[in-house]
């Protein structure tokens, strides 16, 4: 996509539309001349150098890409309108294209039926999806992995209710044992599975927890906000292919939270929250005298926590999905690289001489550590700091980050380690852009390189 020349045809197409209204006289108070605008945006485009290469695949950091530029035609022409989808009239075109999307994402996941929206950030979708979960089993608490996302701990507190986190197995996956000691207790009403950790992209087995909470009479809703496109991978041939069983049992959970703004090539903000029991919906109700006016039909404001949300969003997402829709052919085709990227790297580690592999990647997380001696957390952590540092200068800079992994968790992936410490950092790279795929190599000896001189 030339993208100069779509963004000039979204002013253009604009300006047509606009044309249809009349013309007005802008107010001058709003007028800037393009001198005295020159001089701030020259400010401000030499600001925003200060940032790190996202866009690149010597990047590998943190969950930070680009994204696509559909999205960003499809956003920033939207935003030329600036359309508010908490009710009809404040965006009914965008309004439309959001429930199209997000039927799209519920049909990925496999659900018959379905209630939802997008919203601004998983953190929303996932308070959504415990304050649903709260009005349904009041005074009972919410039991999640230990390695979950540390947003269902603090959501908890803003709700009111008791978190309970379980501990994980040796590959960071919820402990099923662990898990059904806290549901005899009575005390939990939700059971939060996580399909791909952000630390280390594990995916907690949901096939095998859903018995488990029928028998005990609890909710089980799927964080798989950053996790939750790769299901398009679920039974695929090849080595991208995953195992189908965690994934198809997504369909039956009660709630399920997703980020396009992840994996979905979407700008910030963007996840997205699903029910599959339309019933719910009678959580959300409130009155509004001077909002819900033009319409009969249920405004998305009726079944959100969130007022005002962009309709550019949507519209992004929408037109996204129009030419990489959710589906094995289409975006499971980009997440099939990166997930490909992180095994053929965990290969080159496990023959490494100055490269430990922490564990075999489960999605495109990929985890390690420098060989040291002798090998003891302290002097892991001290490499992997150094490493994370010296890696960002020189004239072939390469971003990674670091993850804080327990005296414990160590233990049980490397008992040969000496526990001198309660932990050690460990480095970790993302490779969720598609390009990262044709980067490895180059990543993989520059690292190497790095650890050398540790």
């Amino acid at each position: 996509m030339d993208l100069q020349h779509w963004l000039g045809r979204a002013t253009h197409a604009i300006q047509d539309w606009a044309d249809t209204f009349g013309p007005y006289r802008p107010h001058p108070s709003l007028q800037v001349d393009d001198d005295r605008f020159g001089a701030v945006f020259e400010e401000f485009t030499a600001r925003l150098a200060d940032n790190y290469p996202f866009f690149h695949p010597r990047y590998a950091g943190q969950m930070l890409k680009p994204p696509h530029p559909a999205a960003v035609v499809g956003h920033l022409t939207t935003m030329l309108i600036n359309p508010n989808n908490h009710a009809l009239d404040g965006g009914p075109a965008t309004a439309a294209m959001e429930r199209e999307a997000v039927a799209r994402l519920a049909t990925m996941f496999g659900y018959d039926t379905h209630l939802g929206h997008l919203t601004t950030s998983g953190t929303i979708a996932n308070l959504e999806a415990l304050f649903v979960a709260r009005e349904l089993h009041p005074g009972r608490g919410v039991a999640h992995s230990a390695d979950a996302h540390y947003t269902h701990g603090r959501m908890c507190h803003v709700l009111g209710l008791t978190s309970h986190p379980v501990r994980t197995d040796d590959r960071g996956r919820m402990d099923l044992g662990a898990l059904e000691d806290v549901l005899r207790t009575g005390e939990v009403g939700t059971v939060v599975l996580t399909t791909g950790t952000t630390g280390l992209g594990a995916v907690d087995p949901v096939h095998e927890v859903l018995p488990l909470a029928e028998r005990h009479g609890v909710r089980v809703h799927v964080d798989a906000a950053y996790g939750g496109f790769f299901t398009l991978l679920a039974g695929a041939e090849g080595p991208e292919g995953l195992p189908p069983e965690p994934w198809r049992a997504i369909a039956r959970a009660d709630s399920i939270v997703v980020d396009p703004h992840k994996h979905g090539l979407q700008p910030y903000g963007c996840g997205a929250v699903l029910f599959r029991d339309p019933e719910v919906g009678r959580f959300y109700l409130h009155d509004s005298p001077y909002t819900y006016f033009t319409s009969t039909e249920l405004h998305l404001g009726e079944i959100s926590l969130e007022c005002s949300r962009a309709g550019a969003a949507a519209a992004a997402l929408w037109l996204t999905f129009q030419l990489l829709p959710p589906t094995p052919d289409g975006l499971g085709r980009v997440l099939a690289a990166g997930r490909r990227a992180a095994l053929r790297w965990a290969d080159l580690i496990e023959a490494s001489d100055a490269l430990e592999l922490y564990q075999r990647p489960e999605l495109d997380i990929i985890t390690y550590f420098p060989a040291v001696a002798p090998a003891t957390l302290t002097g892991i952590d001290a490499a992997s700091a150094r490493i994370l540092a010296d890696g960002m200068t020189g004239p072939d800079p390469v971003f990674v980050s670091t993850l804080r992994a327990d005296r414990d968790s160590f233990a049980a992936r490397h008992p040969g380690i000496v526990a001198d410490a309660d932990g050690a950092r460990i480095l970790r790279s993302v490779l969720m852009k598609p390009e990262s795929e044709d980067h490895v190599e180059h990543l993989h000896n520059r690292l190497e390189r790095l650890a050398g001189c540790a």
